[in-house]
């Protein structure tokens, strides 16, 4: 997968000439190639990615077809590649990562390359935004193998276990599913933890009548997927499946409101309207949700400020939640996909009732 001739249209709109990537994940995005470790140029006319020895067979037959690939070594330098790679597509205006690139690294490539870099301007965000069906296609593929770990894991929890415990349950289940790695570093939280949006998992021991919130997501083609289930071990009060019920209507009216055009704040709002009608206003802190693809947040977001209108294919979390200090917490999270008519959500994972383990 590529996205060079995507990449050539947007530099003509801009009246760009070229632009340098150094970011892993949108050197990955523009030549298909994880495993960079140096630089893809991409010209109006022809790209180029730069890389060393490390990686440069697997580079030829992953990246061949889109870009010439080159190997800079002790006697022809990385920057020597792109002096030679502007030369020959006499590139003037050159735009850069401003949003990726340390100031120190902008002023080194500026002096290495004898040029006024210009900043790209969120060029690479914009495009990344709207996924293509292949794109898509993988996320759905990570989210089914999280949905099998998560199958697979559910069984296994019981009064005893550590939060890491589980942790580390999830991580091996989603290997042995064939993910390519954690979209990021999984939260597994239990009882007064999961009043902790982003706890981070420790030895804290499930008891009978936890709660314990699970946030995790599978690679597949470098894509993320992102999921989170709260369940109750032994037991729920009635507090505590009131509280899920609030917080899995909020979400449903989130995704209800979610189309192409329509700003992220006022998805969130939707979900947001339903939390505070019921008291809770105060414990829903964060945005309904976030878009994610080769990275597991990215832009556009649905969230109290997101004033940008989504777009047909934007990929979204659907993740509110309601977090009650010293008690409990209660977060239910989808991916969907923005659709002219509608979202998709491609989540499957059960949700509509709280799922006690175990128990009564």
């Amino acid at each position: 997968m590529n996205n060079i001739a995507r990449i050539q249209e947007a530099l003509i709109r801009r009246g760009l000439d070229a632009i340098l990537l150094t970011d892993e994940k949108n050197q990955r995005y523009a030549a298909g190639f994880p495993f960079t470790d140096g630089a893809v140029l991409v010209g109006r006319d022809k790209a180029w990615l730069l890389t060393d020895s490390r990686y440069i067979e697997a580079a030829e037959k992953a990246a061949g077809g889109c870009c010439a690939v080159q190997m800079f070594d002790r006697e022809h330098s990385l920057n020597d590649l792109l002096r030679g790679a502007l030369r020959e597509c006499g590139a003037e205006k050159v735009a850069a990562e401003d949003e990726k690139m340390s100031h120190a690294r902008w002023s080194a490539a500026e002096k290495a390359l004898g040029l006024t870099l210009l900043p790209a301007g969120g060029l690479m965000g914009e495009l990344r935004a709207s996924k293509n069906e292949e794109e898509i296609a993988c996320m759905i593929r990570a989210q089914r193998i999280s949905e099998k770990a998560l199958e697979e894991v559910l069984p296994l929890i019981r009064p005893g276990m550590t939060e890491k415990e589980v942790m580390a349950e999830l991580v091996y289940h989603m290997l042995r599913n064939g993910s390519e790695g954690n979209s990021f570093d999984p939260i597994v939280v239990t009882g007064a933890n999961t009043s902790m949006p982003h706890g981070v998992p420790g030895d804290t021991v499930i008891r009978e009548g936890d709660f314990v919130t699970m946030d995790f997501g599978s690679l597949s083609g470098g894509y993320c997927s992102d999921m989170t289930r709260t369940v109750a071990v032994g037991y729920a009060t009635e507090e505590m499946r009131r509280v899920y019920e609030i917080v899995l209507e909020a979400q449903l009216a989130g995704i209800a409101a979610a189309r192409s055009g329509i700003p992220g704040k006022v998805i969130d709002l939707a979900a947001r309207e339903v939390i505070e009608k019921a008291g809770y206003g105060p414990y829903f802190g964060h945005g309904f949700g976030h878009s994610l693809g080769l990275d597991i947040h990215e832009p556009p977001m649905a969230g109290p400020r997101g004033e940008a209108p989504m777009a047909v294919n934007d990929v979204c979390s659907a993740e509110p939640g309601i977090y009650l200090p010293g008690k409990f917490g209660v977060r239910i999270e989808d991916v969907m996909i923005i659709r002219p008519e509608g979202a998709e959500v491609i989540t499957k994972a059960p949700k509509t009732e709280l799922i006690v383990l175990g128990g009564r």
